[in-house]
């Protein structure tokens, strides 16, 4: 798994400047500092295919939107696209910066490692902020909206097994999805795509989904995509790519984003979820539910059902334990991992909060702590919801500068709970999680600064320094290229031909 994150991205008081160059600015800027862990390593795009559906079918590029052609990217001289010694790709994309966290295989490496993003972050946009004062200093924000009409994504991505069929994906994700926000919405002031109506609402993105499925990510939204792009061997795995999930500053929120939603896959792939929790309508019921936040409102189901999302989520909370049950031949409590007993008990106990409006949901779940935050000021000073220094508020929330941030100045008071150290995460800016073949492209990276020309997710070229042909080594499978299995090899050849050199000779 991993997850994508665009930053929103500003310069106060000057409105009117491209966001595109600014974003290639701060992402350059980051590359040329040095910094000990950038080296100008490119994006390849080669195997990319944006295009393709996993309904079966192939969109022509004559049709397709440009936001569409990722692949072509490469030609823009704005877009700036490197990978980092931790693995990642830092990169301008549909002109925000985005940092893409590498590939991990537990919700809380997730959360480690998309934590690091803010970090680099930061330091980018510091970077792209002329200490001479001839360019002015940049705001990067960690959310999905700037409250006027315009929304930037947040994605997940999960490796999935390919035999699954996409149409049980699509019936048995779709309830789940439009639920889920109550674990991990962020929150926000308004409602409507421009805010036209005065409120607070659980999700930041849910208003922008038009769409049950559907192959776009910048229109038509839909609450699962369809872009069948594994990123691995295409005969085994699909990459789902989730779009509608929101940027989080709770690290609970956070972790049950991806940890739940990985168990429901695991469910999902057994094929022993035997409930049928279809919606009747799910874009209006996704919108119904987040318009909610005294989590009441029900929505109907095909089969004349009408639940609540906390009701959806406890029914699918039941089929994840039964199948963990089944799988272990016992208690999942007792029998299973701890990563996954982690996730277990975290949503049980944030569901249980939740359902009788316990404060600890005060200190786990994003949107709560964010509406008792605005709570707090409209009290104060006797706010409507359509006030404009709420929205400041809810903009201040994920300013992504240290100290200015409100999460983060909540989280260091105690007011959210932290699962992460200082440590880990400053770690996770330059080194990549050993459990993945991200640790064999962060290390060739690090070892090979001046041989690696391009890196992907599935793949490293490799200049062997004598004027050759490039050689690209293929990373095809997610599980190798870890720690285990490829540190020896690098320890024992300090340069890029020796390495090639062992490869080739198996």
């Amino acid at each position: 798994m991993g997850i994508e994150t665009e930053y929103g991205i500003a310069v106060p008081g000057r409105p009117l400047l491209d966001p595109v160059v600014l974003s290639g600015r701060v992402v350059q800027r980051y590359a040329a500092g040095g910094h000990g862990r950038v080296h100008r390593t490119r994006w390849d795009y080669a195997g990319e295919s944006p295009l393709v559906d996993a309904r079966g079918f192939s969109v022509s590029r004559a049709l397709a939107h440009e936001s569409q052609l990722t692949d072509e990217w490469a030609d823009d001289p704005r877009v700036a696209n490197v990978v980092l010694t931790n693995g990642a790709r830092l990169y301008v994309d549909h002109a925000h910066p985005e940092y893409s966290s590498p590939e991990v295989t537990t919700p809380r490496q997730a959360l480690v490692w998309d934590r690091a993003g803010e970090l680099v972050m930061a330091e980018a946009a510091r970077a792209g902020s002329s200490d001479a004062g001839e360019d002015p200093p940049i705001d990067v924000y960690k959310n999905n909206t700037d409250g006027k009409g315009a929304s930037y994504g947040t994605h997940e991505n999960y490796l999935v097994a390919r035999a699954t069929p996409f149409e049980r994906i699509v019936a048995q994700l779709t309830p789940f999805f439009v639920a889920r926000q109550i674990l991990c919405g962020a929150g926000r002031v308004g409602l409507g795509q421009n805010s036209e109506r005065a409120g607070f609402q659980i999700s930041s993105r849910a208003d922008f989904f038009e769409a049950r499925v559907g192959l776009e990510t910048t229109f038509r939204r839909p609450i699962v995509n369809t872009r069948d792009e594994p990123h691995a061997q295409a005969s085994r795995y699909r990459r789902l790519h989730v779009i509608i999930g929101d940027a989080n500053l709770s690290e609970v929120s956070a972790l049950l984003k991806v940890g739940t939603t990985s168990l429901v896959l695991g469910l999902i792939e057994s094929g022993r979820l035997d409930e049928d929790l279809s919606l009747l309508d799910p874009v209006a019921a996704l919108k119904v539910i987040s318009h909610d936040p005294d989590l009441r409102a029900r929505v109907d189901l095909v089969d004349g059902r009408r639940l609540t999302g906390l009701e959806i989520l406890r029914r699918y909370q039941a089929h994840v334990l039964r199948h963990l049950r089944d799988e272990l031949g016992g208690d999942p409590l007792a029998l299973a991992d701890a990563d996954t007993v982690e996730v277990l008990r975290r949503w049980d106990a944030v569901m249980s909060a939740l359902e009788v409006g316990s404060p600890e949901a005060g200190r786990w779940v994003e949107w709560v702590v964010k509406r008792d935050l605005l709570e707090g000021f409209r009290a104060r000073d006797g706010l409507d919801w359509d006030d404009p220094r709420l929205v400041l508020v809810d903009l201040q929330w994920s300013h992504g500068t240290a100290g200015k941030g409100l999460a983060r100045r909540l989280e260091a008071r105690g007011r959210l709970e932290r699962l992460t150290t200082e440590e880990e995460v400053a770690r996770a800016v330059t080194d990549p999680p050993p459990t993945t073949r991200a640790w064999f492209r962060g290390e060739c990276i690090r070892r090979y600064p001046r041989s690696v020309v391009a890196a992907s997710w599935q793949s490293v070229l490799l200049d062997r320094g004598d004027g050759g042909p490039l050689h690209r080594i293929a990373t095809s499978e997610p599980l190798r290229g870890t720690q285990e299995l490829t540190e020896d090899v690098l320890d024992r050849h300090p340069d890029a031909p020796g390495l090639l050199t062992a490869l080739a000779g198996g």
